[in-house]
């Protein structure tokens, strides 16, 4: 990685200018290697860049960013295909926050298990809510911004007004912003599209074209349920998840961690942080996560299920510190499948590694 990246952002409107009116102008105006930030300010770029990239230019002399994820990457695809990769940037994890060294993929292994206890920080409950309440925002993390409600009130604003205004022609921006609080009243829930319509007074419809914005924009993602041809009772409903959870607290309007630990959401936004922070230690190696749940029409569940070199590893998430092997009994059904069942684990409040047997795992949450 080179050090002398030169750094260039649209969000300066005489950079900006050039770059749309004269691209080729202000390609030579910069050097390789160059990192251009909300480039989807000016889609004239691309074509040049691709040109650059034909001539012969390094891998990596471009990077390219954008706070609207959507517009680059469709600029990217139509102009830059086979000469890219994409990589999703979500808010913060807490190893980036509250850890040290290289993060790898989340691995339910013993010996990757143990290597997580050196690079990350210990949290007992009242720290992980902390750490829930707060977010992973860039700025707030950084110390840049100091008032969690002023940033995130902000932010709202600011997304709505530029990204969410862009992608739905004339949207009520009050009711959208309703709607996104609706939406974070469920996190860690199954979708139930009619009851966030009717929160906010519209159709079904528009709700899943609102919600298709939120998962465009990287607020919202999506576990879907498990199944394969073996197992002919499961659900087809999806999980919604926030990528960031001080969000949803925001959102919800919990004014203090304390008061988010002993609230009625403290199951499921607890689930959606364990759940948001596996699926950013994979991206933040660009690499993909088969990460489902399992729910039947019996009401089996299982909170996740990493699948990985052909078998499956199934996943329980528990506000308690201590566990018993009761637990584990749910994963036994993913037996009945035509995928090998691997290693499983809970995950929970305790402060050490620990094991049900050789093959269940109990990991504190502060390990992910």
């Amino acid at each position: 990685m080179s050090d002398d990246r030169e750094y260039v952002t649209l969000d300066d409107f005489e950079e900006r200018a050039l770059a749309r009116k004269d691209p080729a102008l202000f390609l030579q105006m910069h050097s390789l290697p160059i990192f251009i930030d909300e480039v989807q300010y000016a889609p004239e770029l691309f074509s040049y860049i691709k040109i650059a990239i034909d001539n012969g230019a390094e891998a990596g002399s471009f990077w390219l960013t954008a706070s609207q994820a959507f517009l680059l990457m469709e600029l990217a695809q139509e102009s830059l295909a086979g000469r890219i990769a994409i990589l999703h940037m979500t808010s913060l994890s807490q190893h980036e926050i509250y850890g040290k060294g290289d993060c790898v993929p989340f691995s339910v292994e013993l010996d990757e298990l143990k290597k997580r206890k050196k690079i990350n920080s210990p949290a007992d409950m009242n720290e992980i809510y902390e750490r829930i309440w707060k977010g992973s925002m860039p700025g707030l993390a950084s110390g840049k911004y100091t008032d969690r409600d002023v940033f995130y009130n902000s932010y709202i604003q600011t997304y709505i007004e530029r990204d969410v205004s862009e992608l739905i022609d004339r949207v009520d921006k009050l009711q959208f912003a309703d709607f996104v609080r609706s939406a974070a009243c469920r996190a860690g829930q199954m979708l139930n599209v009619h009851d966030i319509a009717n929160d906010v007074g519209v159709s079904d419809e528009t709700a899943k074209r609102w919600l298709a914005v939120l998962e465009k924009s990287d607020v919202i993602f999506y576990l879907r349920p498990y199944s394969n041809n073996l197992l002919k009772r499961t659900i087809k409903t999806p999980k919604m998840y926030f990528f960031d959870t001080g969000l949803v607290a925001y959102l919800t309007r919990y004014s203090s961690p304390e008061i988010l630990a002993n609230g009625a959401m403290n199951g499921a936004i607890l689930e959606n942080y364990v759940v948001a922070e596996i699926l950013k230690t994979y991206y933040n190696n660009a690499k993909d996560c088969l990460l489902w749940y399992y729910r039947d029409k019996d009401t089996k569940e299982i909170d996740m299920v990493i699948e990985g070199d052909g078998v499956l590893h199934p996943l329980e998430i528990k506000r308690s510190v201590n566990q018993n092997s009761q637990i584990i009994g749910a994963f036994e059904i993913l037996d009945k499948g035509s995928v090998p069942r691997g290693k499983g684990a809970i995950l929970c409040m305790r402060p050490d590694l620990s094991a049900i047997n050789a093959d269940n795992f109990i990991v504190p949450i502060w390990m992910i």
